[in-house]
């Protein structure tokens, strides 16, 4: 064993410094900030449909695919950036851009510019988690570190939930104080975006103090500092944004643009005969027709991911054959990562719907939803999300396959609770269930986001994470509410069905899941030898 190697194994070995569980508490508000910016648009979505006069496939595409492939494209040249540059910094400006965003969507007057501004949060948010995740990785050991990751993960629940209490009590009081629009002219969901977006901008100056640890040291595998940090980053930039994608295609050669081109063809068909058979398939079942949203846009900007995503992995094959090798070249990651999307799918439309949900067909207030719904479903996400990630590591010094069984846990237990909660008329009952449903569907994060980062070298974190959330975004958050909201939409505004359709994913997932039991184990303990053989100087 090397020197580096020992010092390595003395630091895994160590108590974790207190700095790094300081470190880990500014990046949760992070995280609570950025899911606070996120999910707001839930508790306003009734709002926004009365007074931009959309409907639920619009709103779920606002929320989910709008948001959602913009975040995944970015995510990916960010992801490489933080594996390059400094994360504190990215992390920091990224902040700063969603914040902006965010207080942006205020001054929404139609569709398309609340599109544009959530299409810009998407964007900044892609810095949150690949530089969260990579910094994490180099704070705390592996023994604990699907614990640290599933504390950083719990602000997803605690913003979620803070989301609709905020945004409640921001939406009452401000109508009721001006009735007609305030200050110009300004709604009440207007100026709740406002009120979430600007504090962030002060967040992003404490997170510019936090210093910088040194990549890999903790698991005896020091990176050195890149010299030419953005060098990488416009590369992938090059690689994954159309119609740039195009000549990075050219720049690798002949068949690199054969293979892309087809790639986007097939995408391109593709993304036509949905938004075509899938309104055609409704009217045929239900007599609907297509009224104000164009349905074409969600597949249009679905397939537009999908096809960037693909111009990506194929130029990520020639440029980087060992990171290629151990995220998309190993069915151990992907049916990881998969697995995982579909209790994104559900969690997401879940998230999503369940307000407009309770006040639209249960006649609940903003206020009540936001303290029964969201400050409940916050502590039920903040308990299963750190359970999971104890019960996580408890289970993987028993059987290598221990993480798996917690995302299988996080899957399937959730199933019956959520039939209750969208079929029953008892709004007692619907909250008691929305709180069980959180702490259980939380508890796979944490298990899920460590199997990702077990799967690759250290100078890999950042691109492993993009690709992770790859997963619960193009599949997960962009199709799940999308889908939840045009069920309803073709149901006569039924959003229970709307959101049940949504547990159909539920045997993909199972199905992934149990084939990662049987990869997982034998790609951890082989992924030095597998790295070296794709030409990894280690």
């Amino acid at each position: 064993m090397s020197e580096e190697q020992l010092a390595g194994a003395d630091a895994a070995n160590a108590p974790v410094p207190a700095y790094s569980w300081y470190a880990l508490s500014v990046l949760v508000l992070v995280y609570v900030l950025n899911f606070i910016d996120r999910q707001i648009l839930s508790i306003l979505a009734n709002d926004i449909k009365a007074d931009l006069g959309v409907d639920d496939a619009y709103l779920g595409f606002l929320y989910g695919t709008a948001f959602a492939v913009f975040y995944s494209l970015f995510g990916i040249p960010l992801g490489k950036l933080a594996d390059s540059w400094k994360r504190t910094r990215l992390l920091a400006l990224g902040l700063a851009v969603w914040s902006t965003m965010t207080a942006l969507s205020g001054f929404a007057k139609n569709a398309t510019m609340l599109t544009v501004a959530r299409v810009g949060v998407g964007v900044g948010e892609a810095t949150a988690s690949p530089s969260a995740y990579s910094l994490i990785s180099d704070w705390f050991p592996a023994r604990i570190r699907a614990t640290a990751l599933a504390i950083y993960s719990s602000g997803l629940y605690i913003g979620g939930g803070v989301s609709l209490l905020i945004g409640a009590l921001i939406v009452e009081n401000w109508n009721a104080a001006f009735p007609g629009g305030g200050p110009m002219g300004l709604r009440g969901w207007q100026a709740a975006f406002l009120a979430v977006g600007i504090p962030g901008l002060l967040l992003a100056l404490w997170v510019l103090s936090l210093r910088e640890p040194v990549r890999g040291a903790i698991d005896g595998l020091t990176t050195p500092e890149d010299p030419t940090p953005f060098k990488g980053f416009f590369a992938e930039l090059l690689q994954v944004i159309p119609p740039f994608t195009i000549i990075g295609a050219v720049m690798r050669g002949p068949r690199a643009l054969v293979i892309n081109l087809a790639g986007l063809g097939g995408f391109t068909i593709l993304a036509l005969v949905l938004s075509q058979l899938i309104p055609a398939t409704a009217n045929i079942i239900t007599g609907f027709e297509d009224g104000s949203w164009k349905i074409s846009d969600q597949w249009l900007f679905l397939g537009l991911g999908y096809y960037a995503v693909f111009s990506w992995a194929m130029g990520l094959h020639q440029r980087d054959l060992p990171t290629f090798r151990l995220t998309w070249g190993s069915p151990a990651f992907l049916t990881v990562i998969l697995g995982y999307g579909m209790v994104a799918f559900i969690s997401y439309s879940i998230s999503y719907w369940a307000a407009p949900y309770g006040e639209r067909m249960l006649g609940a207030s903003k206020s009540e939803l936001g303290l029964f719904l969201g400050a409940p479903g916050a502590v039920g996400g903040f308990l299963g999300v750190i359970l999971g990630g104890a019960m996580a590591d408890f289970l993987l010094k028993r059987r290598a396959d221990g993480r798996i069984l917690v995302i299988l846990f996080g899957l399937l237990t959730p199933i019956p609770v959520v039939y209750f909660i969208f079929t029953t008329q008892s709004i007692v009952l619907f909250y008691v269930l929305a709180f069980v449903q959180s702490l259980l569907t939380s508890s796979a994060l944490g298990a899920a986001a460590a199997t990702s980062q077990a799967l690759v070298l250290p100078r890999m974190r950042g691109v492993a994470t993009a690709i992770f959330f790859l997963a619960t975004t193009l599949v997960g958050l962009g199709v799940g509410p999308f889908m939840a909201g045009y069920v309803s939409k073709i149901s006569g505004d039924d959003l229970g069905t709307g959101v049940l359709s949504t547990l159909v994913v539920a045997p993909i997932g199972l199905v992934m899941l149990l084939a990662a039991m049987r990869l997982v184990p034998g790609a951890i303990s082989g992924l030095l030898d597998r790295a070296r053989a794709a030409g990894e100087v280690i």
